[in-house]
């Protein structure tokens, strides 16, 4: 992997600023789409792209191989519900907050990883850091401002989004040996296969009488922030390799408090600035000691 120059972190910007304004795009189409039907237009948007990725570079697609049972698990628990959870959660709390709940998920995979992985078990410096990184979640439930009676249980849906793309990163395990670029577009095909029948028949969104605002933020959900977002991550990967691409992570949280705040009118305290400063010091000491994290491996979010 060559050591990133200007456009390599530029890059890395840009897909921090698109993942990390994706929060207040949700929680705006949430105004007037159904959560799952804002899920599977998400989907539905990304998988274009990724299709013609695929078409060109000559990659098979293998969704509906003999792995394809796989595959379709993957996209149920890595995209599909984790999709639907955080639309459910972010419609009911700051969009801020989703975004700072979100980066919290490299910790919640360390703790499944060390009891369903072989090689990714969490030495002292590891445990301290998640650790220190929960301990500043917690400090987020004793902020009544942001998180109150009405909306904790929804900032807990939305750890319970994050937790399925843990579930959902351990199962990807399955087919390591697989190229990324197939992983990604036969689980995003799956997804849709699940999410279609569910939003036809639960939320009837042809009933639907969407805001401009709301159906724009959709579109941009699907286009910019998965579609597109998707395409510069795998040039990050292809050309940088996974642990410059996860120091992403950092910046997320950051940029979803700026958008939260300048284009949400959203409250920001004290509590919520301390809980993101220890939330990330615990990410660090847990990426600085994961040595199972290698430049030359990577695999689907």
């Amino acid at each position: 992997m060559k050591e990133a120059n200007t456009l390599d972190l530029s890059l890395l910007i840009l897909l921090a600023v698109i993942w990390g304004s994706s929060f207040f795009n949700i929680k705006i189409a949430t105004y007037s789409y159904d959560p799952i039907t804002l899920a599977l237009v998400r989907v539905i948007f990304a998988s274009i792209p990724l299709l013609i990725l695929c078409k060109v570079s000559g990659i098979k697609i293998e969704a509906f191989s003999k792995n394809w049972s796989w595959y379709a698990l993957i996209g149920l628990c890595n995209i599909a519900i984790p999709f639907v959870l955080i639309a459910i959660g972010t419609a009911k709390i700051n969009s801020y907050l989703a975004a700072i709940l979100m980066s919290t998920t490299p910790l919640s995979g360390s703790i499944l990883a060390h009891f369903f992985t072989k090689d990714e078990k969490l030495s002292y410096l590891k445990s301290l850091g998640v650790l220190i990184g929960f301990s500043g979640i917690v400090l987020l439930f004793f902020d009544k401002v942001i998180i109150n009676s009405e909306n904790y249980i929804y900032a807990l849906i939305t750890i319970l989004g994050s937790t399925f793309y843990c579930i959902g990163g351990l199962l990807t395990l399955k087919l390591k040996n697989k190229k990324n670029e197939n992983v990604t577009t036969s689980t995003t095909l799956w997804s849709v296969i699940f999410l279609l029948p569910f939003s036809l028949i639960i939320e009837t969104p042809w009933e639907s009488s969407p805001t401009l605002a709301s159906t724009l933020s959709l579109l941009y959900l699907g286009v910019i922030a998965t579609g597109l977002a998707w395409l510069i991550r795998f040039r990050i990967l292809t050309v940088n390799g996974l642990v410059f691409q996860t120091q992403v992570a950092y910046l997320i949280p950051i940029f979803g408090i700026i958008f939260g705040y300048f284009l949400m009118d959203e409250v920001i305290t004290w509590k919520v600035v301390v809980s993101l400063v220890v939330i990330l010091i615990g990410i660090y000491i847990f990426k600085k000691n994961n040595k199972g994290l290698k430049n030359n491996e990577y695999r689907v979010n």
